[in-house]
């Protein structure tokens, strides 16, 4: 390892977005990077822009064979060393009416933004123990307010939210931090992917479910789209990264929003107000009020 790097560090997700930037400013600031991604051509990209001593790591966060083959080349370059960051950033959108939403498709939500980032720190968790370094999830505000038509995305980081403050609770004995960063709408190329799903599922639908819930199930996705476009930049987010990773004395969570205020007082009103009271606001807000 480079003597003069601050450390290791371990992105998942790193081909695009928040990753990709988190990745390129950790690198930037002298750390030895470790960019995860599932395609060759990505590392390539990410490699080239970056200071030079970025390592692109290539494997999917489904596969164990895969994780436990990067752990070893990590590993085998930090040393006694360890990993002083390991940032669980991976992750997939499922969206669609929950009525007609496959059970495959509820199992791969889960298996990419659950069970892969537990496959992930069970395996490099022996690394940052060596390091007493911190363990960084990315969550999101879906993981404290669900809505319609993305129950399956909520579960998974309403799920996410239970793990990281179990496992936060469990590795307190060895000073390891786990630290949940949770972001509202970034501005990546999200939309765009989420833009092409919606016209493949539309066109999937049964001519029932499109009777039924096709409308508003377009507008919803329309209004993220357009709530994405509009978010935060995936460089503010890593820089909260970057400051949850050096801050001596980090918090256990870190939410970040254009609309902080917004999402604060309706996560507020969440806890507060009774549940057809919070639903009638998310119903009005997506036209589906009678």
């Amino acid at each position: 390892m480079n003597q003069k790097s601050k450390g290791a560090v371990v992105i998942t997700g790193a081909s695009t977005g928040v990753g990709r930037a988190t990745a390129l400013l950790l690198d930037k600031q002298g750390y030895q990077v470790f960019a995860v991604v599932r395609q060759s051509k990505d590392g390539e990209l990410i490699k080239l822009n970056s200071s030079g001593n970025l390592t692109p790591i290539i494997f999917d966060v489904t596969k164990i064979e895969q994780i436990k083959s990067a752990a070893e080349i990590v590993a085998s370059a930090v040393g006694e060393k360890g990993l002083l960051g390991l940032i669980n950033n991976a992750g997939i959108l499922v969206d669609g009416p929950l009525e007609y939403l496959s059970l495959d498709e509820l199992r791969w939500q889960f298996e990419v933004n659950v069970i892969g980032q537990v496959a992930v720190t069970q395996t490099f968790l022996p690394m940052i123990r060596q390091a007493k370094g911190r363990i960084i999830n990315i969550g999101s505000v879906s993981g404290k307010i669900s809505s319609p038509f993305f129950s399956a995305l909520c579960a998974s980081k309403f799920a996410l939210e239970a793990l990281n403050d179990a496992l936060r609770m469990e590795l307190h004995p060895w000073g390891i931090e786990v630290i949940l960063i949770e972001p509202g709408s970034i501005a990546s190329t999200a939309p765009d992917k989420v833009e092409v799903s919606l016209q493949k599922k539309l066109a999937n639908m049964s001519p029932t479910a499109k009777a039924m819930y096709g409308d508003i199930y377009k507008f919803s996705l329309e209004q993220l789209i357009k709530s994405n476009r509009m978010g935060m930049l995936p460089e503010e987010v890593a820089s909260v990264i970057q400051k949850a990773l050096e801050t001596i004395k980090p918090k256990t969570r870190y939410f970040v929003s254009k609309e902080k205020l917004m999402l604060s007082f309706l996560m507020l009103l969440a806890k507060i107000l009774p549940d057809r009271v919070c639903d009638a606001i998310q119903l009005q807000e997506l036209e589906l009020k009678n």
